[in-house]
């Protein structure tokens, strides 16, 4: 464990409950994804019919796993950033640029929150055309993920958590 990461922190356990639940969560996703397309292609081609549902399906499995990665890659700090000028700062401007970042990311959260609440709003109305699912469980996971990752940002804030700057993985 290193010394930026708080003990609270999801990322100072990796197997931690939040964690195998999203792995399963993507995994599923991609799974079903996988069979729903293979499927529909076998079908196609191989008897000249295929699947409406598998195309619909997909996407809202996509959209629902991406979204799923995002907030579970947050806390364990796999989240792209640029820190090479961080590593030049002093302890103090550190501090500061550490504050603003997540302001910076509260912010990012609030307008893709906002943006996907309206969408969900608007999709709360309609349906899909095969499936028939309401058409507002396609932004629901961008207004849950901003909603999890500001939160997670916000406890961050907060507690005054150091910026991890180095979590382990490899930079290209």
């Amino acid at each position: 464990m290193s010394e930026t990461t708080h003990p609270s922190d999801p990322r100072a356990e990796p197997d931690h409950w939040s964690q195998r639940l999203a792995n399963v969560a993507m995994a599923t996703c991609l799974a079903v994804m996988a069979l729903a397309v293979f499927v529909n292609v076998v079908l196609r081609y191989g008897f000249g019919m295929g699947l409406a549902a598998s195309e619909e399906l997909s996407r809202l499995l996509f959209v629902w796993m991406v979204f799923i990665g995002a907030s579970a890659a947050y806390p364990r700090g796999e989240h792209m950033a640029f820190t090479s000028l961080l590593d030049r700062l002093g302890q103090r401007a550190l501090k500061a640029v550490t504050v603003l970042i997540r302001l910076l990311v509260l912010l990012a959260c609030a307008l893709i929150g906002w943006g996907a609440w309206q969408q969900v709003v608007v999709g709360l109305g309609s349906h899909s055309v095969v499936l028939g699912y309401s058409t507002a469980l396609l932004p629901l996971p961008a207004l849950l993920c901003a909603l999890a990752i500001g939160t997670m940002a916000l406890v961050e804030l907060i507690r005054n958590q150091p910026f991890d700057r180095h979590s382990g993985l490899e930079a290209e």
